[in-house]
């Protein structure tokens, strides 16, 4: 079978699912690019020579991951602007990339190559670290971040513990557990053997890969340690090689705008229910977004709505509560300082409010997604809890409420058939769904 189109350029409607490709970083926007069928493209060798820049193995063979290089180098992910230049890798300034993708090199599936930064935000970073070492503005990143003062305590850990992260600026790891961190280390699918809270299987290279990780950006760690197959509303995480890490992935939120009443009644409804189980869960954590935007939430192709971009997400351990230390006089060095420069003080684990999340999506999605959609009175209602929901100056309670209000507004204007495939027909039978 000759690998298809990505959806887009195949003209089919959003929601059909592609694989994401995310390169370390913290936002992200898609581009599509429309192209001919990739069996126009010759199996030449030359033409699939990834770039060691490309991927970042250049500067930094400890970057993100491995686990998914083989996929590169073994031709099994294409480009489609390969079609206009098969000689040549695509422009490195993209924010991201349609590809196709193979497990056997004949089923191809449509795939998407994404930086979560533009190239100039990595480009500053890796000439901080170099200039972190009084080093020349190209240098060897790896070489050194093993250096650091930080990474020489990695080296001597047997575990991985709060005071290892103090100081990182990913809200991941804002208010670490040590509960948290054991689940970090225990599913990290970039070494062999996972399965132990030590980290004593981790070889030097192990432990500085997921230390940048951890620094640049969560978002794969997120995938691997809470995944989708156990009902947490995330795609799941396939592999990774050089900056470039590798998941199932969606539809973004905003290519549902103007997505029919009902459609967007049903996206709404599920919006507000993945925030409520990121509140409440059996395992007892707190979710929780630093900020939102049109591309967090994404959809799959049976109209399942899931967090696309973990990048902004936080987490408290209700059960086990973060270090007493967290947050208090944390010392800054260059992994806090890879993207962004050394940030200002967070705010502490004990002042993030359980409606923070619901103002956000309140105030700047929902919205978006709802409005102008309906008849009065019911446009009415949905306006009114939507304005009371978004209200940050409101106690938690009363956004709760709001939330749940509008919850009850949207249920009855979800309609049951195919296009919910994610619930359907149970929905024809049950009224759960």
């Amino acid at each position: 079978m000759e690998p298809q189109l990505g959806p887009k350029a195949a003209g089919l409607g959003p929601g059909w699912p592609v694989l994401l490709l995310w390169v370390s970083a913290l936002s992200c926007s898609l581009s599509s690019l429309a192209s001919p069928s990739p069996s126009l493209v010759p199996r030449s060798r030359t033409s699939y020579n990834f770039g060691r820049t490309f991927l970042g193995l250049d500067k930094c063979n400890a970057c993100i991951g491995t686990s998914i290089c083989k996929k590169f180098f073994k031709e099994e992910i294409r480009f489609d602007s390969w079609l206009a230049s098969p000689l040549g890798l695509p422009p490195d300034y993209l924010p991201s990339y349609p590809a196709n993708y193979s497990d056997d090199s004949k089923t191809w599936r449509p795939v998407e190559v994404s930086r979560l930064v533009s190239k100039q935000q990595s480009d500053i970073s890796d000439r901080r670290i170099c200039a972190s070492a009084a080093a020349p503005k190209t240098c060897s990143i790896e070489r050194i971040l093993r250096k650091t003062r930080r990474f020489q305590k990695w080296l001597q850990a047997k575990r991985l513990t709060p005071d290892l992260v103090q100081g990182l600026p990913s809200p991941f790891l804002r208010c670490p557990s040590q509960r948290l961190l054991d689940r970090v280390v225990r599913r990290y699918a970039e070494v062999a053997d996972a399965g132990s809270i030590f980290m004593d299987h981790f070889t030097d290279r192990d432990k500085l890969r997921l230390l940048y990780t951890l620094a640049v950006n969560a978002h794969p760690i997120l995938l691997q340690i809470f995944p989708g197959a156990e009902g947490w509303p995330l795609p799941k995480y396939l592999g990774s090689c050089g900056r470039l890490a590798v998941s199932t992935s969606t539809s973004p939120l905003r290519d549902f705008y103007g997505a029919a009443p009902d459609q967007a009644a049903d996206l709404a409804y599920q919006l507000l229910g993945v925030l409520e189980s990121l509140r409440s869960n059996d395992l007892n954590y707190f979710f929780y977004f630093t900020h939102v935007d049109a591309g967090t939430f994404g959809i799959f192709n049976n109209g399942h709505l899931f967090i696309r971009d973990a990048s902004a997400l936080g987490v408290i351990d209700k059960q086990e509560g973060s270090p007493a230390a967290a947050g208090a006089g944390e010392s800054k060095d260059i992994f806090s300082c890879l993207l962004s420069g050394c940030q200002a003080e967070l705010p502490s684990c004990y002042t993030i409010p359980e409606k923070q999340s619901l103002v956000l999506v309140c105030r700047q999605l929902l919205p978006r997604l709802l409005q102008g959609k309906f008849p009065s009175p019911v446009q009415e209602e949905i306006d009114t809890a939507l304005a009371q929901c978004g209200e940050g100056a409101h106690p938690d309670p009363e956004v709760l409420r709001a939330a749940s209000r509008l919850k009850d507004i949207l249920r009855p204007l979800r309609t049951c058939d195919p296009r919910f495939a994610y619930r359907y027909p149970d929905c024809k039978y049950n009224d759960k769904f």
